[in-house]
């Protein structure tokens, strides 16, 4: 009987330990926040002065702007989709909140109302013809950001143009040591994530996204939902371009090439599965903290930014094969536990 009582609490405490660490490794929100707290705390071993107050104060709104634009990306990728589009949709916000105001006289309001709203149009035809059409997501997308990147060529004629000084002004303030710029990505994450968890229409674009067949079923209109994913995103799109061209204030024409990557890696190492469902804002918001962190350490040892893709991309790699992997290693350990148990009860 006290042997058996043993082999129940020994099966107890493995069982434990296995659920730990699966969410730790295997996906979930969890590995992220893990990551970050042990990424800012290896810095000033690596690059001494990593978390000075300057240095923090020049990567946050880089990491608001991808925070945002991995928001976007999320939004799509919810709904088994991939946006492509991402450097058109950048180049394209950032194209209109400068050059509608410098070479085409728009008041400044007007040029952020077109920065958000076009962009959103622009998502919102990508969403129609994969709704309605049964287009490829990625086939869209990557035509969408040829489309765009020729748009905002043509509008600036090949020479970009300089943020309005408000926008600048306001991009690089902060409230009191908060740069305005994360205030506005926290602004967004937490409304975001709001409308996710409680509102209707956020419940059921999860619910579209686990399963387009039972959505269907109940009711739900597929189609709209899965289109509207694609507006918000650009309208995300939108205002991370407008923050970075405020913040840099005169950004290259075809800046938005490398957001592609960290906005997707950004949305994975956030907990959000590839072949969509739940969303993770608050996470994905972290992620993008912590792939901003990583390459400001790595430019800090001297890596060049081809490098930073690199592992960028490693990074990528490795969490989706985890993904995979542990799960699997995980049903074959249960498994064997089953099988043991039953022989020591059979015993």
């Amino acid at each position: 009987m006290f042997a058996k009582t043993r082999t129940n609490a020994e099966s107890a405490s493995a069982m434990k330990m296995e659920s730990i660490w699966r969410r730790v490794l295997g996906g979930g929100q969890a590995p992220i926040w893990i990551a970050t707290v042990v990424l800012f705390a290896v810095s000033p071993l690596v690059a001494p002065g990593s978390l000075k107050a300057s240095a923090l104060l020049s990567m946050l709104p880089f990491a608001a702007v991808l925070a945002i634009a991995a928001v976007g990306q999320m939004l799509v990728i919810q709904q088994r989709g991939l946006d492509l589009s991402v450097p058109g949709m950048m180049a394209f916000g950032a194209g209109l909140v400068t050059g509608l105001s410098q070479w085409y006289g728009w008041p400044v309001w007007a040029s952020i109302a077109g920065a958000i709203i076009l962009p959103a149009i622009a998502g919102l035809i990508s969403g129609i013809i994969v709704t309605r059409f049964g287009v490829m997501p990625l086939v869209v997308t990557l035509g969408m950001n040829a489309i765009l990147l020729g748009t905002v060529f043509a509008l600036s004629n090949g020479t970009p143009a300089g943020a309005p000084q408000e926008i600048a002004d306001f991009t690089k303030g902060s409230v009191g040591i908060v740069p305005n710029a994360l205030i506005i990505a926290v602004v967004v994450i937490v409304v975001g994530g709001f409308i996710a968890q409680r509102s209707i229409v956020g419940r059921k674009l999860t619910a579209v996204g686990v399963s387009e067949r039972a959505a269907s079923a109940v009711g739900f209109r597929v189609t709209l939902y899965q289109t509207m994913a694609y507006a918000l995103a650009g309208a995300a799109f939108g205002i991370a371009a407008i923050l970075y061209a405020g913040y840099v204030t005169t950004p290259p024409l075809f800046y938005g090439d490398k957001y592609l990557l960290p906005t997707i890696t950004a949305v994975v190492l956030g907990g959000t599965a590839l072949t969509g469902g739940r969303a993770a804002l608050i996470s994905t918001g972290v992620a993008a903290l912590f792939l901003t962190q990583l390459g400001q350490l790595l430019r800090a040892v001297g890596w060049q930014e081809s490098f930073q893709l690199i592992a960028q991309a490693v990074v990528l790699l490795i969490v989706i094969l985890a993904r995979a992997i542990v799960p699997m290693v995980s049903s074959s350990i249960k498994a064997r536990r089953e099988a043991t148990e039953s022989q020591t009860v059979r015993a």
